[in-house]
């Protein structure tokens, strides 16, 4: 399974992903931490994240996949939402809570 079709089952599997530097317990960069923290503010506690640190491919193929070219990347039942500046200006104005899975 190539990078590109690792990310697509990745997305589609899960409800809400978050492809960041780190962990949300131990981020590796600001806009990572941020992304994790609006998920954290928004009640998600569920949520997929993956460590883009950990795997080249994966750290390379999102950027292609979302034709996105920073990290963090969040995902909403597979559809490509935006990065840390997105996220934090969508849950300002209440954008975010309402896209977000209930049970998740």
């Amino acid at each position: 399974m190539d990078a590109q079709e690792k990310i697509r089952a990745q997305v589609t599997a899960n409800p809400v992903v978050l492809y960041m530097k780190g962990t949300p317990q131990f981020p590796q960069c600001g806009f990572s931490s941020v992304a994790a923290q609006i998920l954290k503010a928004c009640g998600v506690n569920n949520y997929v994240s993956v460590d883009v640190l950990s795997d080249p491919e994966i750290r390379e193929g999102i950027k292609t996949y979302a034709n996105w070219p920073t990290i963090p990347q969040l995902y909403i039942n597979g559809e490509f939402v935006g990065g840390a500046d997105i996220m934090r200006e969508m849950y300002q104005n209440g954008e975010l809570q309402k896209m977000l899975p209930k049970a998740a």
